[in-house]
């Protein structure tokens, strides 16, 4: 299928949902299921902050075999900011999971994060076990991810955190100045070429679709992004010894956003878990698709 073909397919395959999470912010949830003809698991994705569905190419696929729903983040892609600019913490992001859960009619599922979503998978299953069945982590740690950052540079974690805090607080204060110059950034598949080369993201899949999910990344306020970031750095680490339900973490041996070696960590101290780890950045999912896709429907087995 030629590209813009299948970009096109990609984007008949989402439905958009608008929901009401518990403070009364409504959010704008999607699925890769608008026919409700996929014949196969449901996954409930907990995405990257501020990402979008584009960013995961190979589950808009038709035939991927897997349902998935999931949400724009507060402040994001047709979601709206709350009324209490503070309610954009880790613990609001779960409020938000139950909320697409119960509107999508889901007791209970497997979760699937990237990122910062692991954060909120895994704070959801410690405060809701009885709404979780697994857990299936993509370059993203149960808490704590700022002292993970910068991982490939082999810092101290005091020093990783305090760098990469102080970035998202910059953000929150040049993030208005900033914002028109991102937005005319043009995003094409030779700027992810680009991009894909300076060890931040590596070679992708399909950049035509890395360009469309960067791309609309970019529309979402520097300032309002910073300012999301922020205030998920104040997550902690959520105790694993309360989370008793199947887990799969997949890792990128040179992600500066998560680090592998505490994903791994947090795969051995787990009663039910495994880990897997590529030669790759954070950008797992525009990366190596197809093998994400194969990771997960083997979760998914084994989980059933």
């Amino acid at each position: 299928m030629p590209p813009s073909t299948s970009r096109e397919a990609a984007r008949a395959s989402l439905s958009f949902h608008d929901i009401l999470s518990d403070d009364g912010t409504h959010l704008r949830a999607w699925t890769n299921d608008p026919e409700g003809t996929i014949e196969g698991p449901t996954v409930v994705l907990c995405n990257g902050l501020g990402t979008n569905p584009h960013l995961w190419p190979g589950l808009l696929e038709p035939d991927c075999g897997v349902r998935v729903v999931s949400w724009f983040h507060r402040g994001v892609g047709g979601s709206e900011r709350p009324r209490d600019p503070d309610h954009v913490r880790i613990e609001h992001f779960v409020e938000d999971a139950l909320s697409v859960m119960d509107h999508f009619d889901l007791d209970r599922t497997v979760l699937m994060g990237w990122s910062m979503g692991v954060n909120t998978m895994f704070e959801l299953a410690h405060r809701n076990p009885e709404r979780v069945r697994g857990l299936f982590a993509v370059c993203g740690v149960p808490g704590d991810t700022f002292a993970t950052m910068l991982g490939p540079l082999h810092l101290p974690r005091p020093v990783a955190r305090a760098i990469t805090v102080n970035i998202a607080r910059a953000g929150t204060l040049l993030g208005r100045a900033l914002t028109p110059l991102v937005r005319r950034i043009p995003v094409g598949p030779r700027t992810i070429g680009m991009l894909s080369h300076t060890g931040f993201m590596l070679p992708v899949a399909d950049p035509e679709a890395a360009a469309e999910g960067v791309a609309e990344f970019l529309t979402t306020p520097v300032d309002w992004y910073a300012h999301l970031a922020l205030s998920t750095s104040e997550h902690a680490r959520v105790s694993l010894s309360s989370v008793r339900v199947p887990a799969r973490f997949v890792a990128s041996k040179y992600d500066v956003l998560a680090g592998a070696r505490d994903m791994a960590t947090a795969a051995a101290r787990m009663i039910d878990a495994d880990y897997f780890e590529f030669p790759n950045s954070h950008f797992l999912p525009l990366e190596r698709p197809e093998e994400i896709q194969w990771l997960l429907k083997d979760f998914l087995e084994q989980v059933d």
